[in-house]
């Protein structure tokens, strides 16, 4: 069943699964202690769903990420574990009566490549389109000069032809700091993972729910010490964690989460030892 928030329905898109290694994905967190939760394959590497959010209102389709797609070759899909067996963006849409020139507008948290890959799609001759070829896509312009000159630790995760095609069409709108960018829909900023990760936050009624994205990749990552070893900036991760998560917990926000397998959406409970997640609840 989907969500209703104020006017907008919103229901998730799983798009695929990947996985990546899981000491990277902890940092520091020892593996005796986040093996219990994501128990690793022989190559250390945790499983993790490429999920997107479809948020509807009767006028507009909106996608937050668009997962890794599909135009990868062998080495890469080895690599990263890609399986889109079970799910394909197209398909989870088409599941929801939408074809891809039904989305108006796409909201990109940041343009690594297991969040913005979707964008674009590889014909059989190897030239690479817009997947949506009616939507305006939503970034930030610090994340897109961040993108354009990563640093050497996320170099491998910006990957230019994931929103070249979108920016040569005009498709891609710049966006500068937070704000509401849809009534109800608001976008806050968060600078640990990498530069100026935009956050959608739908609000209405009784409800919060917040995309997580990669401040908190997973259920496991809203403990504070658990930080990913990919974050640019861990310190500041950690602060905007210790920052946000109090006010999820007393407003009783909904979380909703990008890259947790099992998992898209909990609240947060309070412990002696801390914060964590509540029980999966259905959409």
């Amino acid at each position: 069943m989907p969500l209703q928030v104020g006017p907008y329905t919103l229901s998730p898109i799983e798009t695929g699964r990947f996985a990546l290694d899981g000491g990277a994905m902890f940092g520091v967190v020892p593996k005796t202690l986040w093996s219990r939760t994501n128990p690793p394959d022989e190559l250390n590497r945790i499983p993790m769903a490429l999920r997107a959010l479809l948020i509807q209102d009767g006028e507009k389709n909106i996608l937050v990420d668009t997962g890794m797609g599909e135009k990868y070759d062998e080495k890469m899909r080895s690599i990263y574990k890609l399986d889109n067996s079970q799910f394909t963006l197209l398909d989870s849409l088409k599941a929801k009566g939408l074809a891809a020139e039904d989305i108006t507008h796409v909201i990109q948290t940041h343009l690594h490549f297991d969040h913005a890959g979707g964008l674009v799609t590889q014909s059989a001759d190897g030239k690479l389109t817009p997947t949506f070829p009616n939507a305006k896509v939503y970034v930030q312009n610090e994340n897109l000069k961040w993108a354009r000159n990563p640093t050497e630790k996320d170099r491998a995760s910006y990957l230019k032809q994931d929103w070249e095609a979108i920016v040569t069409e005009g498709m891609l709108e710049e966006l500068d700091g937070p704000g509401e960018i849809f009534p109800g829909i608001d976008l806050m900023i968060f600078n640990g993972h990498t530069r100026a990760q935009q956050l959608v936050r739908v609000h209405g009624g009784e409800h919060n729910v917040f995309f997580c994205a990669d401040l908190m990749p997973t259920k496991a990552h809203i403990a504070f010490p658990f930080v990913m070893a990919y974050d640019n900036f861990p310190l500041t991760t950690l602060e905007e964690k210790k920052k946000l998560v109090p006010q999820m917990f007393e407003e009783k926000w909904l979380l909703f989460f990008e890259h947790d397998p099992e998992s898209a959406l909990t609240r947060i409970e309070s412990t002696p030892k801390g914060f964590k997640a509540g029980e999966a609840l259905a959409f």
